[in-house]
């Protein structure tokens, strides 16, 4: 009779610590995949952030504005606010490309800022 009354108490705590061994595997499963979805959004932001500030160089570039690292930097410090600041100084208009070297100018500039022709 105790052999019978140990075999049953260990088979209970076998089952036992399998059930809960499986529900701490499935916990921790889903606790990764949160923190990995946690880890991925700033991932993201950062890439558009960088995205955002070769942009921003690079229309006022092409724009022909002589201070576009300045504009970056700008920029990168005030994140919104300075995007909404450079939209609003900007010279308007429509770029067009250079005959000469292919890039995008302003299309009422006399010259290319790129290759100057």
């Amino acid at each position: 009779m105790r052999n019978t009354a140990l075999a049953v108490f260990c088979a209970q705590v076998a089952l036992f610590s399998a059930s809960a061994s499986a529900q701490n595997d499935a916990s921790n499963a889903a606790g990764c995949a949160l923190c990995s979805t946690f880890l991925f959004i700033p991932i993201i932001g950062l890439a558009l952030g960088i995205a955002l500030l070769v942009w921003v160089a690079r229309d006022a570039k092409s724009r022909g504005m002589d201070s576009a690292v300045l504009w970056m930097l700008l920029v990168f410090f005030t994140n919104i606010v300075g995007l909404i600041v450079y939209l609003l100084v900007r010279p308007q208009g429509n770029l067009v490309q250079c005959p000469n070297c292919g890039n995008k100018r302003l299309q009422a500039s006399v010259k290319c800022p790129h290759c100057g022709a």
